[in-house]
């Protein structure tokens, strides 16, 4: 994705604390599973070894999700976390459904990646 170097912070919270943040940061009601918060806003940091920003990841609605995708919960937690990160590199899926589709193609092509891991 370009950025060999760069660097961003995780936080594993639980539904409490996510909807706090939600509520806090995004005016939204109630948990959600991923949070992002770039270090810059609008677009990605300029250089490669910059810090991308924070990743947070509901715990609780990660292993709810799990669950009901009958999916393994790291590959729940690894999907949330490329889901974040594609937001600190400026990807959206609320601004178009154009927009929606290439961030829905590149979730895909990273999880790929780490499941050939």
């Amino acid at each position: 994705m370009g950025f060999h170097e760069g660097e961003l912070s995780v936080l594993f919270t639980d539904d409490k604390r996510m909807a706090e943040l939600n509520h806090r940061y995004l005016k939204r009601q109630g948990p959600t599973n991923v949070l992002a918060f770039p270090m810059l806003s609008g677009s990605p940091p300029p250089f490669p070894s910059g810090m991308l920003g924070d990743v947070v990841i509901s715990v609780d609605t990660a292993i709810s999700e799990s669950r009901e995708l009958g999916e393994p919960l790291l590959r729940t937690v690894d999907r949330l976390l490329i889901h974040g990160i594609l937001h600190l590199l400026g990807y959206g899926h609320e601004v178009s459904p154009k927009q929606a589709q290439r961030m829905t193609q590149e979730e895909i092509r990273l999880m790929t990646l780490v499941m050939e891991e």
